[in-house]
């Protein structure tokens, strides 16, 4: 007989968003350190912490990633007594993405040192956008949920439908560069290229499906968009403003076209674009609110800026 679930532990900032949006989020018992949304769960005890000090610049931030990885080790640390005390009977985790959050390899580990048990661990890997309603299915089902998983994806389909309705038709899309790290840059993959052609766009850099991937400033220069998003992994708004200063002091930046004609824009990668979640849909929104404000009212207008600045060179 299947144990029931009644206490989740989710160590994935989207694998938590997608367990409220199935309405239960009354069943988390514990989260990650970067689990932050909806607000409510920032009261459910951190089960993880990370080694490094994320407050670091863009350039020093990567170099100690690559130090870390390099010697095997692991980014984050999992409390084990926590899990101990909270006594999940599900664990949600990843298997992406080492340098994102905790790995399934350090959920493994650490169940080694638990009491036997029967507890469940349910592993997500999306990288489009498909994947992302297999998730939601995926988790639903896991909480004996499948008719309540079907109806949350059937509602953000359906918003989706709503907004390339409008896109579908566009005969003028324009070319975007979609920057997933600053320093060095990195081109955003996975299930970026696939939502700002959605959006209405035509993405010049990186693959639908594919990891995010180092950029040459070459590359970046010889694609020459008509908009560059900026929307590093794990800053938020304020942060990704902040330091896209330094992009001034590079020639090639300095003459993209999209710098030229003023069509620099930061988003808030953390909360959005970085989290393959329920809000994956909220970011084509925001993505065709900067590129079509035509056709779409700024709805999400506290999640995206325009940047406005001046060149070094």
């Amino acid at each position: 007989m299947i144990k029931p679930i009644r206490r989740v532990v989710s160590l994935l900032p989207s694998a938590t968003e997608i367990v409220c949006a199935l309405g239960e989020g009354a069943r988390l018992v514990g989260r990650s350190h970067e689990c932050d949304f909806p607000p409510e769960i920032q009261s459910l005890p951190p089960c993880t912490r990370s080694k490094i000090d994320p407050g670091r610049p863009s350039a020093a931030l990567n170099s100690e990633v690559e130090l870390q990885l390099q010697k095997g080790t692991s980014l984050y640390d999992i409390d084990r007594e926590m899990l101990r005390q909270l006594k999940p009977d599900l664990i949600l985790t990843q298997a992406q993405c080492e340098v994102c959050a905790v790995s399934e390899g350090d959920v493994r580990a650490a169940l080694e040192h638990l009491p036997a048990g029967n507890v469940r661990m349910l592993s997500l890997s999306p990288r489009r956008l498909i994947d992302l309603w297999q998730n939601i299915l995926d988790v639903a089902d896991a909480l004996g949920l499948p008719t309540k998983g079907r109806e949350v994806v059937k509602q953000l389909k359906s918003r989706l439908a709503d907004l390339i309705f409008k896109t579908a038709p566009l005969r003028k899309r324009p070319s975007v560069a979609c920057v997933e790290w600053l320093d060095p840059i990195m081109a955003a993959g996975n299930w970026v290229p696939e939502m700002v052609e959605l959006a209405g766009g035509k993405s010049v850099l990186g693959t639908a499906g594919e990891h995010s991937n180092w950029l040459a400033w070459d590359a970046l220069a010889s694609s020459d968009p008509d908009v560059v998003i900026l929307m590093p992994c794990g800053f938020d708004l304020g942060r990704t403003a902040t330091e896209a200063t330094a992009l001034t002091k590079r020639r090639e930046w300095n003459g993209l076209r999209a710098v030229r004609r003023q069509a620099v824009y930061a988003v808030d990668g953390s909360q959005y674009f970085n989290r393959p979640g329920p809000r994956l849909v909220d970011s084509v929104e925001i993505l065709a609110e900067i590129l079509h404000p035509n056709l779409f009212e700024a709805r999400h207008g506290a999640a995206w800026r325009h940047l406005v600045f001046a060149p070094d060179l």
